[in-house]
């Protein structure tokens, strides 16, 4: 029941706080962090001492089931740690927009649909868990309710719930193939009685079903809605799309490949080529198109685009070290990517400010933030000791293990052209910054008005709450964490496929 107990509460939570209109303030700061200490304290109680739990059966073969694994628990950590720090993060965010309740309601329920994610033990259990997931994030994404907030909520609709139904014939084929009870195995749940003659017509539903997952994930073609969507959203929401919600499709993409259809089945196949090139060619899109973007926040979001094609291209090696490669790179990407998102949020805050022209010089009025995002730079460029570079390491070494051919070195080579436009759209924002030369001001951008930031008056050691920086800083050191201890993190998942 702790299971239950640890998606439910946060859901019920939500609703509640909605209803009773509680808005940013004292009271609702300390019912808001009761509510996510009590789910962080339930989803660790129900890892520790919960076993499976069936909510109820639709047919022999179908169920809704939750228990939580080695992979859900990666997750898991995730989640929790991503959302906990954007709450308090959003305490002074959310000053500067309306309907503040609404925002923290759809959190919360959000929140409780990740945990079902996290935990469910089935594909069908999954495939709606995933749904709920969409429908509950919809809100974050058009919260400002603008023409183009509204806009960009229904392409991110729309594109989700596309790429779902892709995803659900999948799960159609997995459960009339499946040898018996359909549950998460690593190896798969086929019998080979039963597809011995219909591989070619399985491996195109799979791999349809491979990009519609991967549509979440922000997979090429499916990647539209991100830099659609990012922008708009409020920095905490963009933070948690990007960080975590995005990788609910990597997460369902897991469960599918390894632990329903069997990597078994798929590797050596045209599926894997062909996921493989889409994998490389998203890497290098998003990071090309990102390179070329001065709006910050949209220029992040083809980031996201670039960064979590890793994940999937570390997973289309269908190896155990590319999957161990591709969860490292859930931990590093999640914490610097959402530390990204939230700096951008404080620029918005502080001054107004998005576009990377205007931020020469921001570093003399807010050095905490800046450094937090130097650091988190560093990890998506894949600097070591940083998260980013134990990932890319393990990735591409995986790849040149992998017996894919010329795709195993071009997956190298992808990695690192990758990483050089990473450095050549991130690194620029934090030198002129810090060293703004003889231009001190920030760069009049679409008739904004032209700040003096070296003449701000409202000065102690940063010009940015400290409710908003001490989050930044636990995300460095999460992602400083995963550069430090990957291996030990590898070790402990060995032996998955």
């Amino acid at each position: 029941m702790l299971i239950l107990l640890s998606i439910l509460f946060p859901v019920l939570a939500g609703i509640i706080l909605y209803v009773r209109n509680v808005h940013t303030g004292q009271e609702g700061h300390a019912l808001y962090t009761v509510t996510i200490l009590i789910t962080d304290a339930l989803a660790v109680l129900a890892v520790l001492y919960s076993g499976p739990v069936t909510l109820f059966r639709l047919s022999d073969m179908v169920d809704i089931s939750f228990s939580f694994d080695r992979i859900g628990v990666w997750f898991l950590i995730a989640v929790l740690f991503l959302y906990t720090c954007t709450l308090f993060y959003s305490f002074v965010y959310m000053r500067i927009e309306e309907r503040d309740s609404s925002f923290f309601a759809f959190y919360f329920i959000s929140l409780g649909a990740l945990i079902a994610v996290c935990s469910a033990s089935n594909l069908v259990t999954i495939y709606f868990a995933f749904e709920i997931t969409t429908l509950s994030t919809v809100p974050l994404v058009l919260h400002e309710q603008t023409k183009a907030a509204v806009a960009a909520g229904l392409k991110y609709l729309f594109y989700s719930i596309g790429g779902a139904l892709l995803g659900l014939l999948g799960v159609f084929f997995v459960y009339y193939h499946a040898a018996g009870e359909v549950t998460f195995v690593p190896g798969g749940v086929l019998d080979p009685a039963k597809t011995a003659g219909m591989e070619p017509i399985m491996y195109t539903i799979f791999f349809l079903a491979i990009i519609g997952y991967g549509t979440k994930a922000g997979m090429y073609p499916m990647h539209g809605w991100l830099p659609t969507a990012h922008p708009i959203a409020p920095a905490p929401a963009s933070a948690l799309l990007s960080g975590i919600i995005a990788k609910s499709g990597i997460l369902v993409i897991i469960r599918f490949v390894f632990y329903s259809v069997g990597a078994d089945f798929l590797r050596g196949t045209w599926v894997q080529t062909a996921w493989m090139c889409l994998s490389m060619l998203t890497v290098f899109m998003g990071s090309m198109m990102a390179f070329r973007e001065p709006i910050l926040k949209k220029r992040l979001a083809y980031s996201t685009i670039s960064q979590i094609s890793y994940v999937m291209l570390g997973l289309s090696l269908l190896t155990n070290d590319g999957l161990c490669g591709s969860l490292l790179q859930v931990l590093a990407h999640a914490s610097a990517k959402a530390c990204l998102f939230l700096c951008a949020g404080a620029f918005i805050y502080r001054y107004g400010l998005r576009d990377v022209r205007q931020l020469r010089g921001i570093g003399k009025t807010m050095p905490v933030v800046l450094w937090c995002l130097t650091i988190a730079a560093m990890s998506l460029v894949g600097i070591p000791p940083m998260g980013g570079f134990t990932s890319k390491w393990h990735l591409a070494l995986a790849a040149l293990n992998s017996g894919t051919g010329v795709l195993s070195v071009l997956a190298p080579i992808i990695l690192l052209v990758s990483a050089l436009l990473t450095a050549g759209y991130l690194f620029p924002i934090m030198i002129n910054g810090f060293f703004p030369g003889e231009e001190e001001m920030a760069v009049d951008v679409e008739g904004e008005v032209e700040l003096d930031i070296d003449n701000d008056e409202h000065l102690s050691i940063d010009a940015t709450p400290r409710m908003m920086w001490i989050p930044l800083i636990c995300l460095c050191a999460g992602s400083l964490a995963v550069g430090l201890f990957g291996n030990t993190l590898i070790s402990f998942f060995g032996g998955i496929v």
